[in-house]
């Protein structure tokens, strides 16, 4: 039995965790949870919104799968951790949110999204089967900014060479267990020819060492055009943090929208899935957000932890009630609300 750090996260996190939960349960996997609540509720009742005991919980059980929590946009927000240095003294971390904090802590430096279409799940495009590889843990999201003077606001990117080459290894040991064979990295070294330019050139560097691996890339731009003009052409994506968050929405697009989009972030001893989508929070308590994205998140913690025939198990039932299009929630296309199409999920699973 493999127990499972649940964080429920804000907005509509506590309902579409309670239904990934319930499928998972209904799947017959081997899991028990383990609840760790964090983000902006548990900050205004605590005075601070990640908790030591959500640390505690994911290096205990090594896997977690977390709802989405709240960031105030351009408002100071500060999520803390206090923390003993090697010399006996004690120092406080701070981090610009939950998610960035566990994903620094536990050194989650993989984000891996898959993209792919469903039936009745909206999108323009068809044929569309993608996996983007994200380096999760250095460029522009280091959050080194500073005022240089009033009027004048910096950021440092930084890429570094083992960045590059453990993501590079990554992607090229994820796309042998999975049977995939092609692979575009995406840069912007025609311009930023010193970290742009290291990533694109140890990347391609590293893959070459994994044979079998057909290797491109595109300058970012042109990127986002083709996959705009012809998605189905793509296999999977490996890109720098920055151009990964936007190229991975961009891409979620394509299929139906972040309703049906899973994420995981992956360290080499721990990893966390989590829906791509926000906490929405406007509808949140209203039973009509898609459980979909935090479900197929669950899909790809269950393959992690070696469950893999219940994940098989839950794709099949959620593909089978997305085709009869029956009991859908509305940015679906149907009328049913959160718990309903949950419910309709799991009978499909107790048939078995």
């Amino acid at each position: 039995m493999k127990t499972i750090t649940l964080i429920p996260g804000d907005g509509i996190g506590p309902e579409v965790t309670a239904a990934a939960r319930a499928v998972v349960d209904a799947s017959g996997a081997a899991v028990a949870w383990e609840e760790a609540p964090a983000g902006m509720k548990v900050g205004r009742e605590s005075g601070n919104p990640l908790p030591e005991s959500v640390f505690a919980s994911l290096e205990r059980n090594r896997v977690a799968l977390k709802g989405p929590t709240q960031t105030p946009l351009g408002e100071p927000y500060r999520v803390w951790r206090d923390v003993r240095e090697s010399g006996g003294g004690s120092a406080t971390l701070t981090y610009p949110s939950v998610t960035i904090a566990l994903r620094r802590e536990f050194e989650l430096f993989a984000n891996v999204r898959p993209v792919k279409n469903y039936p009745n799940a909206g999108g323009r495009y068809q044929g569309v089967d993608i996996v983007l590889f994200r380096e999760n843990s250095e460029d522009l999201y280091l959050g080194l900014e500073r005022m240089a003077d009033p009027d004048t606001a910096e950021a440092t990117k930084r890429i570094t060479r083992g960045g590059c080459v453990r993501i590079a290894r990554f992607a090229a040991d994820y796309m042998r267990r999975t049977g995939r064979k092609r692979v575009t990295i995406g840069h912007k070294s025609n311009v930023l020819k010193l970290t742009d330019g290291m990533f694109l050139k140890v990347c391609k560097e590293t893959l070459a060492a994994s044979p079998g691996l057909e290797v491109e890339s595109r300058v970012i731009d042109a990127l986002c055009m083709e996959l705009v003009v012809k998605p189905e052409t793509f296999d999977c994506l490996l890109l720098p943090n920055l151009y990964g968050d936007i190229v991975s929405d961009l891409a979620a697009g394509l299929v139906g929208g972040l309703g049906i989009a899973p994420g995981a972030n992956i360290g080499a001893n721990h990893a966390m899935f989590e829906a791509v989508h926000g906490s929405a929070p406007d509808i949140a308590g209203r039973d009509i957000a898609n459980p979909m994205s935090m479900i197929l998140s669950a899909v790809m913690m269950l393959r992690y932890v070696g469950e893999s025939a219940a994940a098989d198990r839950i794709e099949q039932a959620l593909g089978t009630v997305l085709a009869a299009g029956k009991v859908l929630t509305r940015d679906l296309g149907g009328s049913a609300g959160t718990r309903a199409m949950t419910a309709t999920i799991v009978e499909h699973l107790n048939r078995r």
